[in-house]
């Protein structure tokens, strides 16, 4: 039953985004009071491929106003009245990252889940029924004007993050962007801008939030309370097992996806930003040769002395861990094996760290954004610093050493 429900929403995730067209397999068409007349035809000798049956209000189109998904509850005084004292949460985006990991951590934060947009609504219902949103719609514009949203989480195609970014900010809505912030540096200009325009980091002013969740993981917060009581620099080596991707990925597509660099290995950047508590003063980026030139060594140097390497390899086995972090300081080592074991060899009073099953840090991302809008805390990550990520991310991208 799991392995059949998954692969229902795979294909309501590719009709979602179009990636599947069922409109040739369509031979008939009829209305729910017509489902008699539907039976007899499967039933009888007409030949038939594909019956398809419409349901009177759950007509969702592009550009179509919102569906409401729990009519009943909105109809409701008391459940109203309990919701106005939350935090109103859409998203933009109902894929599988979306409908697997995001949707419910926000929905464990007791965010009051309002609106969810896709494309053209198939997967927007799903997910909508799914975790209790009261409305769906394939207009994104919707959410940005809704007074009940407070917080919009963005989980589209990279090329669409900036705009999305940039219409929050100007409506005064807190904002969680999922990696990469955006892709090019004219477009982080602009979210910049929106950014400082909206209040900047003043209090009561929008949070703007990247999924940046490693840094997060408890073991990594760990490792950064052992480094806090270190002087000197330290050397990082985080290596990424990330598997091939094909080249007509649309990951791969620089306008679309941005890339790998861009697109995912931004992650890891920003783990070692965070663990070395200081800016990156100088960085290159080295490829192996091949049609899509994601197996690359990054190389990052800071101002207090410190280095890193980030070994992002395509060319790896699917057996071998997906990632492994080494930090060497002051005559002692840390390794953190798959966000599961972290081990010290040298620490007075640590010798290891180990996790029943791993976590990379989405639960307390998501958690520490929440917190960041209900209790008036400052951004969980400083705008500088996705700044600062998000421009080297896109000038190694870039680069062609």
């Amino acid at each position: 039953r799991w392995t059949e429900q998954r692969n229902f929403e795979a294909v309501l995730d590719m009709m979602s985004d179009g990636r599947l067209d069922v409109k040739p397999l369509i031979s008939h068409r009829f209305a729910i009071s017509e489902a008699e007349e539907a039976y007899e035809l499967v039933g009888g000798g007409v030949p038939s491929l594909g019956i398809l049956l419409k349901y009177p209000g759950i007509q969702l189109t592009p550009g179509s106003r919102s569906l409401p998904l729990n009519s009943a509850q909105q109809q409701n005084a008391e459940v109203r009245v309990q919701k106005q004292g939350r935090v109103g949460v859409s998203f933009v985006g109902a894929g599988n990252y979306a409908k697997s990991t995001l949707i419910p951590a926000f929905k464990a934060t007791q965010a009051h889940l309002r609106l969810v947009a896709s494309s053209t609504g198939v997967s927007g219902v799903h997910a909508g029924r799914k975790f209790g949103f009261e409305e769906t719609t394939t207009d994104a514009n919707t959410l940005f004007c809704d007074q009940a949203t407070r917080a919009v989480v963005i989980t589209t195609r990279h090329d669409s993050h900036a705009g999305y970014v940039t219409r929050a900010l100007q409506s005064g809505k807190h904002v969680f962007v999922e990696k990469p912030l955006c892709l090019t540096l004219q477009e982080l200009s602009e979210i910049e801008k929106a950014y400082l325009d909206a209040g900047g980091s003043e209090t009561g002013s929008p949070v703007l939030m990247v999924g940046f969740n490693r840094r997060f993981a408890p073991q990594i917060k760990r490792v950064k309370q052992l480094l806090e009581g270190v002087s000197g620099p330290k050397s990082f080596i985080l290596t990424v097992n990330a598997g091939a991707i094909p080249a007509e990925h649309w990951t791969q597509d620089a306008e679309i996806g941005g890339g790998r660099i861009i697109g995912e290995a931004c992650h890891f950047i920003d783990l070692i930003r965070f663990l070395a508590a200081g800016p990156i003063k100088c960085w290159q980026r080295l490829s192996m040769d091949s049609e899509t030139t994601d197996t690359v060594s990054l190389q990052l140097s800071f101002h207090d002395g410190s280095i890193a390497t980030v070994h992002y390899f395509a060319n790896g086995s699917k057996a071998f861990p997906k990632e492994r972090l080494e930090v060497f300081a002051s005559g002692r080592v840390l390794r953190l094996d798959n966000f599961r074991k972290l081990t010290g060899y040298g620490w007075p009073g640590f010798k290891s760290m180990k996790l029943w099953r791993q976590d990379k840090g989405h639960s307390a991302c998501v958690e520490a954004f929440f917190d960041a809008i209900v209790e008036g805390h400052p951004d969980p990550i400083p705008f500088d610093e996705l700044i600062e990520i998000s421009k080297i991310s896109i000038e190694l991208a870039s680069s062609a050493l």
